[in-house]
């Protein structure tokens, strides 16, 4: 059984939280004059906080104003803007605990194993970029004498980051440093369902950069996303998000020919060899790739759990005895390992796929398969950690991104089978791998079609290395030196004829 818990405290702690657009170093209101609520995932009905929701006019401002301050920030020595993204890391650090309490009232995330660790990804990732803005730079070409041939790195303009409402701040850490780092000016769209954290950030780097640099926007994806992907005075969009709305963004970015980075969905495969069984630590490992502690709420979830049939029914009942005694309940308790799915669209579209999977004459409910009916856990979006046996890799559970706690388990016999199921996606963002043999370790590492691949660990991702996906996992890079370059700066050539 599932453990259940529900804090008494419920959202008490940041109630009536209001934040207000970015734009140009100030905060202001929507011309539109509307607002929007911000639910509590964990409460059903309550509104923990209201933002602005901007229109059209909105976002010609924010672009008007990022444009204005581009050239002194692209001019500006690299060192200063070294010294504004650690100043920014400094303040965050020192807020930390109250960003990571802002993050579970406004996306579920649990407080203690989701929203602390992603404050702290940011504060490194600040300070990540801060440390090689330097290293955007050109080359020089031997050209001769009478020639000084060289290339220069330089910013591509305007960036729209385009946030999601699973791990916004995370996945702000990817785009926001890196772009400010290369010279380049921002303005951020925050998920409609989890805005609080993202403006409350935004507000924090006001205090480190010129008016301009950093803007944020809160309302409609359908309307101020939709703004930011077709504005001519936008360089580059960078979006998050599940890859039906990225194939939009990406036709109305590329219809002016504007840079693109897309970070989509996933379904990605978690293949454990027999002699895996035999480290202490894969239990643990298959928890934190399952990526439960978000809900499931992850694009790099390991959701295709491939077990060998010499270990298949072992390993099914260890996983299940750990994932069923993980605490689900209210994101602020302390004593939470899994709080609450978004909002009720995706309480219904996970309620969904867990119908199917009982429905489905192959499957086995090995753990969890339908939301609590009763109990606490009833106040909010509250599901449980669910693992349906007996699956197919041609199965619809095993095909379609559920973005739920929810596992399926398929039997495998041959290396070169799993490889082939674990390759028939269309998407190729994240692989997990549970081998001690050198051979099949590396060998299925590399034969995956995946733009991250995990090998004994579940986790694992650290500061500077690139991140993005293959096939409809999207395209680009993030977080890593080379992401920068390739996403946030374009090379100019420049060639002089010195006389002799």
């Amino acid at each position: 059984m599932t453990e259940i818990t529900l804090d008494s405290r419920g959202s008490d702690i940041l109630a009536d939280v209001e934040q207000l657009l970015w734009i140009d170093g100030r905060a202001t209101e929507a011309s539109t004059g509307e607002w929007r609520d911000v639910r509590n995932p964990a409460r059903r009905g309550e509104v923990i906080g209201r933002v602005p929701a901007a229109g059209v006019e909105d976002v010609d401002r924010a672009v008007a104003a990022a444009r204005r301050a581009f050239p002194d920030w692209r001019s500006a020595h690299f060192t200063g803007r070294a010294k504004a993204l650690l100043a920014i890391a400094d303040d965050i650090e020192a807020e930390a605990e109250k960003f990571a309490q802002l993050t579970a009232l406004d996306t579920g995330n649990a407080l203690r194993s989701q929203a602390r660790p992603e404050v702290t990804t940011l504060v490194s990732l600040f300070r990540y970029f801060a440390g090689v803005a330097g290293e955007a730079k050109g080359v020089t070409l031997p050209a001769g004498d009478q020639q000084l041939q060289y290339t220069r790195r330089e910013p591509l303009g305007v960036v729209a980051c385009i946030l999601p409402w699973n791990s916004p701040l995370m996945i702000a850490a990817f785009k926001v440093p890196a772009a400010l780092a290369a010279g380049n000016t921002v303005i951020l769209k925050a998920a409609d369902d989890a805005p609080l954290t993202i403006q409350y950030l935004a507000q924090v780097c006001q205090r480190h950069v010129p008016a301009g640099v950093v803007n944020s926007l809160t309302g409609r994806g359908s309307v101020i996303g939709n703004a930011l992907s077709t504005h001519p005075g936008v360089d580059k969009v960078s979006f998050t998000g599940s890859t039906e709305v990225g194939r939009g963004v990406a036709a109305q970015a590329s219809e002016r020919l504007a840079h693109l980075s897309l970070e989509l969905g996933g379904k990605n495969p978690s293949i454990v060899f027999p002699d895996a069984v035999e480290d202490e630590g894969i239990l643990d490992g298959l928890m934190l790739s399952s990526r439960f502690a978000r809900q499931g709420q992850s694009c790099t979830a390991g959701s295709r759990l491939f077990l060998h049939e010499d270990i298949y029914d072992e390993m099914l009942e260890k996983l299940a005895a750990r994932l069923g005694a993980m605490v689900v309940g209210d994101p602020l308790d302390e004593a939470t390992d899994m709080g609450a799915v978004i909002n009720q669209s995706q309480f219904d579209q996970i309620s969904g796929f867990l119908q199917d999977g009982r429905d489905h004459p192959d499957l086995t409910t090995v753990l969890g398969g339908s939301a609590p009916t009763e109990g606490p856990l009833t106040e909010g979006f509250y599901h449980v950690p669910t693992i349906f046996g007996g699956a197919r890799n041609d199965f619809r559970l095993a095909q379609e991104e559920i973005f739920g706690p929810v596992l399926v388990a398929i039997k495998w016999k041959d290396v070169d089978e799993v490889i082939q199921m674990a390759n028939d996606s269309h998407y190729g963002l994240a692989a997990y791998v549970w081998t001690h043999d050198l051979d099949n370790a590396l060998n299925t590492a590399h034969r995956i079609e995946s733009g991250w691949v995990q090998v004994n660990q579940g986790g694992g991702q650290v500061v500077g290395q690139s991140y993005g996906g293959y096939k409809q996992s999207g395209m680009g890079r993030e977080a890593s030196l080379e992401g920068m370059l390739e996403g946030f700066t374009q090379i100019k050539q420049i060639n002089v004829k010195l006389r002799g």
